[in-house]
């Protein structure tokens, strides 16, 4: 039997870096003796091969463009391997394994994300179990078909679907959470996973699309914010759509003047998406009278949508230049499992 075949992908991050034995000073792992830092990877039984960005990039500075990057080399390298593995930076994960939910349209096979709140080869790194365990999952099988078939993050013990986590913690190991979302496998002495949790396996070809639009903003609302300051974020001649970050289950002011402020940019063809700032639960527009309005002027319920999911769908389904009617249509319900289906 043949072993099978992982592809590791370094966009840059913590992970991607290891310490000096004597000095201590950062630098960069040399990928192709990656197994120099994790003897490990000589005993797993797995066939792997790495590619990585020329200039490592902290995700802090990802952008749009390095999305279509992972997604493009992910669809060209596609038939050669079993997995794929992204290492990553820990700040903008959530938001770059949403994005690739997205414009991996009918994947079939697992992408991992993952990566580390200390280098390797550091002591008490998590670098090492979180790459293994990743590895791992992105070349496991049931029944000669991938056991994982979307994309997920991979951090301390948990996967996550990528287009339902969110980074809680800067600190600690365990800095990754699934508000919404079960947890899709625990590793422990074996890795277990939730079949149920899992999106099912898709039939069909690979689709990678190649454009998404940052014509996208987003206002969190306050008490006592300004209609003048939400006025002024709205009106931007480029902006295209906006989320709207509200309280609890979806409700806002019911200021006249805000309310105006909200109608002005819906009469101008913007799209608005109503998220809750809540670290779970869900949008419930319309169930109480501060979110009436918003359902009238017709500002789209994002139900339980995470903001990072919300914001790289809005610049997905921008960058296929729909219109705004079907924007709405096809924000209000699934794509990939990034929310419920209303």
């Amino acid at each position: 039997m043949s072993r099978p075949k992982v592809l590791l992908i370094y966009t840059g991050g913590t992970i991607g870096m290891v310490a000096d034995a004597r000095t201590g000073a950062l630098q960069a792992v040399n990928l192709d003796h990656l197994e120099e830092q994790v003897p490990e990877l000589l005993h797993m039984g797995i066939a792997l091969e790495t590619v990585a960005f020329g200039t490592p990039i902290d995700s802090s500075d990802m952008h749009p463009e390095h999305w279509v990057r992972i997604a493009s080399i992910i669809g060209e390298r596609y038939a050669d391997f079993d997995g794929f593995v992204v290492l990553h930076g820990s700040d903008t994960m959530a938001y770059t394994a949403s994005a690739l939910s997205f414009l991996l349209e009918g994947l079939a096979k697992p992408v991992v994300l993952t990566g580390s709140q200390l280098p390797l080869g550091t002591i008490r790194t998590d670098g090492k179990e979180n790459l293994l365990t990743a590895i791992e999952i992105a070349a496991a099988k049931e029944d000669g078909a991938p056991m994982v078939a979307e994309v997920a993050v991979y951090f301390e013990y948990s996967l996550y679907r990528g287009n339902r986590t969110v980074k809680v913690h800067s600190e600690r190991f365990e800095a990754f959470r699934s508000p919404n979302w079960p947890v899709l496998a625990e590793a422990g002495t074996h890795i277990r996973y939730d079949r149920a949790a899992l999106l099912p396996r898709r039939a069909g070809p690979l689709k990678v699309h190649g454009r998404m639009d940052n014509s996208v903003a987003v206002i969190s609302l306050f008490p006592g914010i300004r209609a003048g300051a939400v006025r002024a974020q709205l009106a931007d001649p480029s902006l295209k759509a906006a989320v709207l970050q509200t309280f609890g289950s979806g409700n806002g002011p019911m200021d006249a003047d805000f309310l105006e402020a909200l109608r002005e940019a819906r009469k101008r063809g913007i799209v608005i998406v109503n998220v809750t700032q809540c670290a779970g639960g869900r949008v419930e527009q319309g169930r109480y009278k501060t979110s009436e309005a918003f359902g009238a002027m017709g500002v789209v319920s994002g139900q339980d949508l995470t903001t990072e999911a919300a914001i790289t769908k809005l610049m997905f389904l921008l960058g296929q230049g729909l219109g705004q009617e079907e924007m709405a249509r096809r924000m209000s319900g699934p794509l990939c499992g990034e929310m419920v289906q209303p």
